[in-house]
């Protein structure tokens, strides 16, 4: 075990996938930049060569075309964009080209493509440079969706998204790739479509992903000190979801709060929600609740964002409401962090 961080997890597993396969390429916007995007693609040029670590030109859609015709013959292309904004005008190329080829050919052919996507917000990012989109990625048939919380999770599960026989979308939230944690090391996988327990609990089910996932735990820690006890589940696969973790979760604690990075109408917690009442209504003791970012574009302005998103306290208060316990002070137990729009002052901005 090595104690790393998140960006360096995720650049410890392009070498480790590049070494043991000399079929992946690693390519995109930034990759062999000053920064290697963020970290994360740092000395793969320098090790393997030009030829299976470069740039592109800004053609997101282009790019994308070339990764799926790389992919159908053979080669395991990791395409990385520096935000998931970006990667929108790419959208035809993964829904009509990637999703789809393993199905109209009768599982004949293999799209083997990895997509790193990297969410951002906060720190004056804005409308089109903050938005977590997992729920559309999601509904598409054909594709895998993936949002790593811990460093350990981010290696492991992208070692299995570049092993993969067709296409995982594999979704970086940028406020985790300072956080430390320990990594296997090795060709060490997670697999696919597995959930995580992370904090055990028998008061109140607590579903989530990515960063959501970190506010949760604060929130449970919390909770504890006044007599709650609440099970968080990491999803990590958002497509395939693993119903069984969650389900199994429901039936011991009876009460079902989803979290979500991305915007409340149509989100990954709504399915959640839905799913649960479909199926395990007898289980519930209390409706299902889900938190997720308001039905607005998110604001540039650090002076509209101040309780714009979903933190630790806003969880509290809803399990607290669930419990049929009062919420006096719980904000204050849990203030927004200052300054608000980071996730620690150890921060300093996207790049």
């Amino acid at each position: 075990m090595a104690q790393l961080t998140f960006a360096k997890a995720i650049n410890a597993a392009l070498h480790e996938a590049m070494s043991l396969d000399s079929s992946v390429i690693c390519y995109g916007l930034g990759v062999t930049d000053p920064k290697t995007v963020f970290g994360t693609t740092a000395n793969l040029a320098e090790r393997f060569g030009g030829d299976r670590v470069f740039d592109m030109p800004t053609s997101e859609n282009a790019m994308t075309g070339i990764a799926i015709g790389a992919a159908l013959n053979g080669i395991k292309p990791v395409m990385t964009h520096q935000r998931l904004d970006f990667f929108l005008l790419a959208l035809d190329q993964l829904v009509n080209g990637a999703a789809k080829w393993h199905y109209m050919f009768g599982s004949q052919v293999t799209v083997p493509l990895t997509i790193r996507l990297i969410l951002g917000r906060g720190w004056g990012q804005g409308p089109t440079h903050s938005q977590n989109l997992q729920a559309w990625f999601a509904h598409i048939p054909g594709l895998k969706v993936v949002m790593p919380t811990t460093p350990g999770d981010a290696k492991g599960l992208l070692l299995s998204s570049v092993f993969d026989p067709n296409p995982v979308v594999f979704l970086e939230h940028r406020w985790l790739h300072n956080t430390m944690g320990e990594v296997p090391e090795g060709d060490n996988r997670v697999p696919l479509g597995e959930a995580k327990i992370i904090h055990p609990g028998r008061d109140v089910t607590v579903v989530s992903m990515s960063y959501m996932t970190v506010e949760a735990i604060h929130a449970a820690e919390y909770l504890t000190t006044q007599g709650i006890s609440c099970e968080v589940i990491d999803l990590r696969t958002i497509k395939p979801l693993d119903w069984q973790t969650v389900f199994d979760s429901v039936a011991r604690t009876g009460r079902l709060l989803a979290l979500d990075s991305g915007f409340t109408t149509g989100s990954v917690a709504g399915e959640i929600v839905a799913r649960v009442a479909m199926q395990q209504f007898d289980r519930l003791t209390v409706p299902p609740a889900r938190l997720a970012m308001p039905d607005v574009p998110e604001p540039t302005s650090y002076g509209l964002t101040r309780g714009f998103y979903v933190r630790a306290a806003d969880i509290a208060v809803k399990v607290m409401e669930m419990m049929g316990r009062s919420a006096e002070g719980v904000r204050e137990a849990l203030p927004e962090p200052d300054p608000h729009d980071v996730p620690g002052d150890w921060f300093k901005g996207p790049f």
